[in-house]
Parts: structure tokens; C-alpha cells; sequence
């Protein structure tokens, strides 16, 4: 008996390597391409971390004239949920992060290097195990889960390295007969790297992110091929990374300590490995505390909730690149009309330790972007929203010439109103510009300095009766404004105000304010003139009517 036979015993269906290196040979690409790749499992909850690798590993790409693609690793199928490989692609897809190859659908791939799906890539992996046994590399274990458990607690009870190796791996010394007698006698077996490392030599790793690393070698014989004929990930994702000829991992550092075993892997199985690069986890400041996203505490966690509040994809993208590089910010400062597909993203430059997740930074960020877009993108983007997540805020903006009104409002010049961070906060921005829940809201008016009942309703009638003409433009109408403030005996100019405050009681914001006020109960708004044009007579005149009996009262 010697190891090919062994090999041919266990696997004798497998095809000879040779076979898959051929078909999949290495890619026509131009020097220096990246091709990387995000490798999640369907488990129905897309993690913002794993977006961010995504996004990462997207550029790489596109800056190399590389290849990105999405594999599904679902070799775990006790952890696979309905639908989980549908919510990756979309997720991706959302925001701006599709793969050029790989699966886009729960059971559609893309590219000719598949199965994108590990689950589908069986006899792929069995062939491979099957080169290792006949290379010596890999052995059958017999070794049943009571057995490993038992020798768990020997070596916790002398205070040892847990694990099967040395002394400990059992089923290594087999002969190759003894191991064919068991086989061929139906005992039920795994398959077992063996592994060449010795704990008390190093290995030194120069990651692209983390800088030179030292580890111990790998001695663990870990498991390659479990009872059901399924791969272990270790193994899966090597053979699938030489298939698929990666040349870049970009994954979290919670792998970071796999590499010397990964390494190995790669090295006996006579494969170039790709170069890492470990991205440190997006942390949370918790009561003082750095600690990971967690998706049991944090609702930001999930991917999904980021399309639930309605914030656009392109914030939550501009926010995870200045998160990556630090030089981002400096950049889009320096170029605010460029898409951000045309910042250079550096692996070198991403943070070693994990940056902190700022909700705050974020939504300032998705105001930005909303301010630079026309009333028409923001309404079709808020209707898209409200028809999953808010039915009477689609019946809201049925009028559809009247929304876009209201959404034109100090949008298109220099300085974009910057009020929406969210396509939830649309309707708690706009409801005063509709009559119906204009008069629903009970709030008392937020009288400012002029607070005088009569004085309110002398500046509301006499703006009515004297000042007010649809007619006027900008320039005319503020000029009205301060006409009005005058003849209240106000300060007609806020500057003369301030040099002589003990002469005026109130100036011409504070008159302003009662107009805004009246019309909006609100402090701050947009553009008021622009406000009014919206409203139109009317509107204006019934809530003026409304303030006066209400401030009276």
C-alpha cells in the first residue's frame, strides 16, 4: 500500500488536479492587477464591517484594472438561512459594490471561475484532498468526537496547548495498511492536514496593513475534509483562492492569527499564496470604551438598517472611505463635485487599530450629498423609501409638481440647504408646507423676541395689508421687510441695532422671525422667501389669521 492507493481508496471518483488547473488557468489581466475578493456566509445578517471589506476590495480592483468578485463560503450549512446569498448580492449591489464576477442572485453566478459557491465546489475540494493524501501531506482520522474531546481534557488537566498534534495526533502514525483496514472495515473517518511546523520555530509575515508580524509555526493537523465530505473554510479557501488565482485577501484581523496556518496550506499544497492585508474592525465608542460593532447591541451594525433609516448608500460610502484613509477627507475638500470612484484609495495608509464609528459623522456626511442633489433625484428617492417604509409620506407627495416645489427650495446655488441627513427626515422637515398637518401640529408658536400679542398681530396685518405682493422678487420683498420693521419702529438693519441696542427694542430678523414663525412654527427653515413662493396667497393669509387668533388667545 502506498499513499496513492490510499488516496485512490478514499476518493476513487476524484479527477487528477491537473484537470483544474487547467480550467482554471491564470488570468489575462495587465501587470499589477488585484484580484480580491469578499467571501461571506449566507447568514441573513450583512455586517457593516463586511461592507467596508468590500468596498475596499472594489477599489483595489477598479484602481488595478483588477477583478473583484463575491464567493458564497456556506460549507457551514447548520448556519445557512433562506435567502442569505440574496442579501449579500443586494447589499452590495445598493451600495455601489456589485461584483465583476461571482454570485448575483440566491442561485445565479457570473465569470468563469466558478462555482462561486462553495457548497457547490465538493468534488473540487475532494480532488485536492485527494493530491494531498497521495503526496503524504493529508491522512484519514478515525478519531471519534469522544476520543478529541478526552484528549481536550488531558491536555487541560496538564495545562498543555489544546489541540491534535504531536503526541497528540493520534491517527498520524497509522500505517498506511492499518488505515486501509479501518477504511475498508466502515469506520467512519475525516481528513487531516499534516502539518510540517514545529511551535518553537517563527515565521515572520509582512502584512500590507499590519506591517511585519511574527507567529509561531503551525503544528496543529487541523481538519480538512469533514464527515460529510464538505471542506473545512481553512481548506476550502485556499484551494478556492489558487483556483480563482487571488492575488490580494483583504479580510478582518480576526483572521490575522490563521495566517500561519494559511501560509503553510498554501506552501504544501505547492500553491503562491496571495498577499493579506487585515483590516482592523469599525469600533464603538461605548461610555468611554473602544469596543467592535456588535450586531446584538448596535442597530448600525446591519447593513440593512442604513436602507431602513433611508440614508443614501452613496453617504454610507463616502463615509466608510474616510473611515479607510485618513487623506479622503483632504480630498473631496479639494475636489466636492468628483465622484468618489476617483479617490486613490492607499492600503498603506488604513488605520492598524480599529477606527471609531461616528453616527453623527455619517449623517452630516449624507447631508452633504443630499444637498448636491435636484429636487427631482431627492423625491424619486424619497417615494422609493416611503413605499417600503412609509405608505402615508408616498400619499403626502401624490402632487408630485408641488413636492418638487417644496424639494426646489434653496437647492441648485452656491450654499445647498443641508436639513436632510436621511429619507426618513423628509416628512418631519417638509409637513409645515402641508396644510392638513400644518394644523394637526398642537404646538404652541415659538415666540422669540417680539412677544407682545398685539404687536405680533400689527406686524402680521400690516404685512398683509401693506407689503405683501406675490409679485416681488428677492431683493424687493426683504426690502419690505425692513420697510415694515421701521415703521414698528424697529432697527431696520440688524448692524444698527447692535451699535445702538438701548434704542430699538427689536430688528429686522425679529420681524422676520414673526413672519416665519406665523408660517411655519418653526425657528429655523429654509429660504423664507423661497417658503412663501411655495405657499402661495392664500396659505400665507389663512395662517396668518391662524397666528393672530392663536397668540390673542
Amino acid at each position: 500500500m502506498n499513499y496513492q492507493e490510499l488516496a485512490n481508496l478514499i476518493f476513487p471518483e476524484a479527477k487528477d488536479i491537473s484537470y483544474y488547473e487547467e480550467k482554471y488557468p491564470e488570468r489575462n489581466l495587465p501587470e499589477g492587477a488585484i484580484v480580491t475578493r469578499i467571501a461571506p456566509s449566507p447568514t441573513g445578517f450583512s455586517h457593516i464591517g463586511g461592507l467596508y471589506q468590500g468596498l475596499i476590495a472594489r477599489k483595489l480592483a477598479d484602481q488595478t484594472k483588477g477583478v473583484f468578485f463575491l464567493r458564497i463560503e456556506d460549507t457551514d450549512q447548520k448556519r445557512e438561512v433562506k435567502n442569505g446569498t440574496s442579501e449579500i448580492v443586494e447589499s452590495l449591489t445598493n451600495f455601489g459594490v456589485a461584483p465583476d464576477e461571482g454570485m448575483i442572485s440566491e442561485t445565479e453566478s457570473k465569470g468563469e471561475y466558478g462555482p462561486y459557491k462553495q457548497s457547490e465546489r465538493k468534488e473540487i475540494y475532494q480532488a485536492y484532498a485527494k493530491y494531498a493524501i497521495a503526496q503524504g501531506k493529508a491522512y484519514p482520522c478515525f478519531c471519534t468526537p469522544e476520543e478529541t474531546e478526552e484528549i481536550r481534557n488531558k491536555q487541560e488537566v496538564a495545562k498543555i496547548r489544546p489541540g491534535y498534534y504531536g503526541i497528540w495526533a493520534k491517527c498520524r502514525n497509522l500505517t498506511l495498511e492499518e488505515m486501509a483496514e479501518k477504511i475498508k472495515a466502515g469506520e467512519k473517518y475525516i481528513i487531516r492536514f499534516k502539518s510540517p511546523g514545529r511551535e518553537d520555530r517563527k515565521i515572520q509575515h509582512k502584512d500590507i496593513i499590519k506591517g511585519k508580524v511574527d507567529f509561531p509555526e503551525n503544528d496543529q493537523d487541523i481538519v480538512i475534509i469533514k464527515a460529510d465530505g464538505l471542506p473545512t473554510y481553512h481548506f476550502a479557501h485556499i484551494v478556492d483562492d489558487h483556483l480563482m488565482r487571488t492575488t490580494h485577501v483583504i479580510r478582518g484581523d480576526e483572521w490575522l492569527s490563521s495566517v500561519p496556518l494559511h501560509l503553510q496550506l498554501f506552501h504544501e499544497m505547492g500553491f503562491k499564496a496571495p498577499k493579506y492585508a487585515h483590516i482592523a474592525p469599525i469600533m464603538k465608542n461605548d461610555n468611554g470604551n473602544k469596543r467592535k460593532l456588535s450586531k446584538r447591541k448596535d442597530p448600525e451594525a446591519a447593513v440593512r438598517y442604513y436602507a431602513e433609516m433611508g440614508i443614501p448608500p452613496e453617504a454610507v460610502k463616502e463615509y466608510l472611505l474616510n473611515i479607510a484613509n485618513s487623506t479622503f477627507e483632504n480630498w473631496r475638500r479639494a475636489n466636492p463635485d468628483k465622484s468618489s470612484d476617483e479617490f486613490e484609495l492607499t492600503l498603506t495608509k488604513m488605520s492598524v487599530s480599529g477606527a471609531l464609528f461616528d453616527m453623527v459623522k455619517l449623517l452630516d456626511v449624507a447631508k452633504t450629498v443630499i444637498s448636491k442633489m435636484t429636487a427631482e433625484d431627492i423625491y424619486q428617492e424619497t417615494v422609493a423609501w416611503a413605499k417600503i417604509h412609509d405608505l402615508s409620506l408616498v400619499e403626502l407627495l401624490a402632487d408630485k409638481e408641488y413636492a418638487l416645489q417644496i424639494f426646489g427650495i434653496e437647492r441648485g446655488n452656491k450654499k445647498p440647504r443641508k436639513d436632510i441627513s436621511k429619507w426618513s427626515d423628509v416628512k418631519e422637515n417638509i409637513d409645515y408646507m402641508y396644510d392638513e398637518l400644518f394644523e394637526q401640529n398642537q404646538d404652541e408658536y415659538p415666540l422669540q423676541v417680539i412677544q407682545d400679542p398685539e404687536k405680533i398681530s400689527q406686524i402680521l396685518r400690516l404685512y398683509e395689508e401693506k407689503y405683501y405682493d406675490e409679485n416681488d422678487d428677492k431683493q424687493t420683498w426683504f426690502n419690505k421687510i425692513k420697510a415694515l420693521a421701521g415703521e414698528m419702529g424697529y432697527a431696520e438693519e440688524v448692524k444698527e441695532f447692535k451699535a445702538n441696542p438701548e434704542k430699538y427694542e427689536a430688528h429686522v430678523g425679529d420681524v422676520s422671525t414673526v413672519l416665519r414663525v406665523a408660517l411655519t412654527k418653526r425657528i429655523n427653515t429654509p429660504d423664507m422667501y423661497e417658503i412663501m413662493q411655495v405657499l402661495g396667497k392664500e396659505r400665507i393669509m389663512n395662517r396668518f389669521k391662524q397666528a393672530m387668533k392663536k397668540v390673542s388667545n
